[in-house]
């Protein structure tokens, strides 16, 4: 029988895919009131092993007890009777709907004869003080579309709240938000901590781990590892868990003379809206990385320069010292150089 303090526990966990064990034998346990990190590399199972106790997958075996008690949570509707709530990494919003009919979609109030014309004052009333409750600032009337990413998280946890929740699934909350913006985000969890709101928090960013989680159980390869507490645990120790060996850091050899040999160099290339009077260069032997919250362009950069997408105007050359431009529809194709260069001592370009 699970602790009176325990919301839930999962136990024996099975679940599988075609060709793949995803869950062998797990287990998970939340407290009331507790934040719970859980940790491990890609296709350790985290997103899977809270899809089962979300109802989104049915789990091959194990058993799982809320509030003591054994339930089965065999579809989402089930989980959030319960009062089990997942927000995703990818938001869930339809962004051409307000903050409050995104918040209340399929439980809109309605007044009028029969019942059906929308109340969309009680809605934007209803949403204004959830809002107000959880400290977020937001219009209910504003459109979604038109909002930050940490403000559409915003809504999403508003919108999970609305559902008198007891247990907050949080996949990856943090991984488009700005430092600024996760310093609020956490300012929420804390709240809901307060009021006994269990918070799953499954992240990548082990350096908030200290900041915001309780306790932090480690998943390896589709199984459980262990579960330790936040304060007694250095982030080594952690990173140890989840990859199955110590790792110790070695400081990386930087050549004394770096390569001023350009090899790919792109001049104000343009794109739609995100691409717009983009220019770099990369010299060999170098790593060049490009960062940006989602929706910042890098993707589209990252297309156009491999030919995915036609540029609207711009240069790109392999090897700027011979001149020779991949036009909007030549980018890094096999051949293309080569063929510029056959084009060029021709006299063709």
């Amino acid at each position: 029988m699970a602790a009176s303090s325990d919301l839930v526990r999962m136990e024996g966990i099975h679940k599988s895919f075609p060709g793949v064990h995803a869950l062998d034998d797990c287990r998970f346990e939340l407290r009331a009131g507790e934040v719970h990190a859980l940790c491990g590399e890609n296709g350790a199972g985290k997103s899977t092993m809270m899809k089962v106790l979300a109802g989104i997958y049915p789990k091959d075996a194990g058993r799982i007890l809320f509030k003591g008690q054994e339930v089965e949570i065999a579809t989402p509707r089930a989980a959030r009777d319960l009062g089990i709530s997942i927000i995703h990494q990818e938001l869930s919003l339809m962004r051409h709907l307000t903050v409050a009919q995104n918040i209340f979609i399929g439980r809109e109030p309605r007044t009028g004869p029969l019942r059906m014309i929308l109340d969309e004052d009680r809605i934007n009333q209803q949403t204004r003080s959830l809002l107000e409750r959880l400290n977020i600032r937001l219009d209910p009337r504003a459109r979604i579309g038109d909002l930050t990413v940490a403000s559409q998280q915003m809504v999403e946890i508003a919108r999970a709240l609305s559902l008198n929740t007891e247990v907050l699934i949080m996949d990856e909350p943090t991984a488009a938000l700005t430092d600024t913006e996760i310093n609020a985000l956490f300012d929420i969890i804390r709240q809901l901590r307060s009021h006994g709101v269990g918070v799953v928090h499954i992240s990548h960013r082990l350096e908030e781990l200290k900041l915001i989680a309780d306790r932090v159980t480690v998943m390896r390869d589709g199984r459980y590892v262990a579960t330790v507490i936040t304060d007694q645990a250095p982030i080594d120790r952690i990173i140890s868990l989840m990859v199955g060996r110590t790792i110790y850091e070695a400081t990386p050899e930087v050549p004394e003379h770096p390569s001023l040999d350009v090899v790919l160099e792109a001049r104000h290339l343009n794109r739609g809206r995100l691409v717009r009077d983009v220019s770099f260069q990369l010299r060999r032997g170098e790593i060049l990385g490009f960062a940006g919250l989602v929706g910042a362009g890098r993707t589209e950069v990252a297309r156009v320069i491999f030919g995915a997408d036609h540029l609207d105007s711009g240069e790109i050359f392999l090897n700027p010292r011979d001149c020779l431009p991949i036009g909007r529809s030549q980018a890094l194709r096999p051949g293309a150089r080569s063929r510029r260069r056959d084009q060029h001592r021709a006299g063709g370009i």
